[in-house]
């Protein structure tokens, strides 16, 4: 594909990782900064050959230290930017983010899971780092982390990704898996022109009465850029509207409220949540990812035999789709939670059903650097009496 993608009206056989690159180009994504690294190593050789196409840049830095400070800069500086990278990298970034969390500057870090902890399983899937998204950082802190199941939902969520970053100013983590990412599918691209692509805000006032830190109606607020007139202070420390340092206890108690209630004040328009057959579900199965297609085959096959299954897939992993998951589970009498981890959503669905409903749970679990297939999935199924 080359610069003015034009609208598909045929399918194209297109990679995961594809995908993120093509979306993050049409949603207005003009900047990437990166380390290569396995699985996620195609988005940054995509990237390279097509932003300049696009009157982009592409720069790859010395490390993912550097990869996350390169892109908020570029994001202060007006342009869209993403960086990609996997487990080690990911870690690496941690630091940068909470800077960009505090500091509500907007981006996309994409995060292709793949075996660990440390070097691990490079060229393996896992799920480990659904928790890492949420609490790699230090320091309370909101998320937002979205992850498709399909090579379009790659583009899909690519997009939407960019569009609540400016929204609501914060960086956004998309998290695929290898599998995901180095998988092929025919997919038909929506046109450009019917694509819904969010831009950053802009001040309405003049530059002397600009607050860049200024607390709005749900929490979403104008963003200058460096270079248009406005004046602002930029920092990693706590800080009043106007950016700079402060230890007032009601100034950093306002500037904290802001960073989660963003967030939380606007759940309904975050949250994305697939139900699959759950319509008269008496088992249920919470799934994300590559994992969600095996459950939706081993649910389709359940149901060939008359067992009535169903699968809660969140798009949405933070934040975490609390009520969704509660209504859905209400008429269950036991939910399977299968993940490529040690156990990582299983506890959320405790958590979340503690003072509801009594479902049986029962876990799936897989870490050996397989994938959990439909079979696996059936076996569980069979064992709810």
């Amino acid at each position: 594909m080359s610069k003015g993608r034009k609208p598909k009206s045929k399918p194209v056989l297109m990679q995961g990782n594809a995908a993120v690159a093509f979306g993050a180009l049409d949603a207005g994504m003009r900047f990437f900064g990166g380390y290569p690294i396995t699985p996620s190593t195609e988005i940054a050789e995509i990237l390279s050959a097509e932003l300049p196409k696009y009157g982009g840049k592409f720069i790859q830095m010395e490390d993912e230290l550097a990869s996350m400070a390169c892109i908020l800069g570029a994001n202060i500086a007006g342009m869209k930017s993403m960086t990609a990278t996997s487990g080690p990298g990911f870690s690496l970034m941690q630091e940068n983010i909470g800077y960009g969390m505090i500091a509500e500057i907007p981006c996309v870090v994409v995060n292709v899971q793949r075996g660990g902890p440390s070097t691990g399983l490079p060229t393996s899937p896992a799920q480990g780092d659904i928790m890492q998204a949420r609490w790699g950082t230090h320091g309370d802190h909101p998320v937002i982390a979205l992850y498709p199941d399909s090579v379009l939902e790659c583009y899909e969520l690519t997009i939407r990704a960019f569009n609540l970053a400016e929204k609501y100013r914060t960086p956004v983590i998309l998290l695929l898996d290898e599998v995901l990412a180095h998988m092929r599918e025919s997919v038909i691209l929506p046109p450009k022109e019917k694509l819904k692509i969010i831009n950053r805000i802009k001040p309405n006032v003049p530059p002397e009465w600009y607050k860049h830190y200024k607390n709005e109606p749900k929490y979403i607020s104008p963003l200058a850029n460096f270079g248009e007139g406005y004046r602002f202070h930029i920092t990693g420390l706590a800080h009043d509207e106007n950016g700079f340092p402060t230890q007032v206890p009601r100034e950093v108690e306002a500037m904290m409220n802001r960073l989660l209630r963003k967030i939380t004040d606007n759940l309904d328009d975050i949250i994305q949540i697939e139900a699959f057959e759950m319509d008269d579900a008496e088992i249920a199965i919470f799934a994300a990812g590559i994992v969600a297609l095996s459950a939706k085959e081993a649910i389709i096959k359940a149901r060939e035999k008359g067992i009535k299954v169903g699968l809660i897939r969140p798009l949405t992993i933070w934040p975490f789709p609390d009520l969704d998951v509660e209504m859905m589970l209400e008429n269950t009498k036991a939910v399977i939670i299968a993940e490529m981890n040690q156990g990582q959503l299983i506890n959320e669905i405790k958590r979340v059903t503690k003072y509801g409903h009594h479902s049986k749970f029962i876990k799936l679990q897989k870490y050996n650097g397989l994938i959990i297939t439909p079979d696996e999935i059936l076996d569980k199924i069979a064992e709810v009496k």
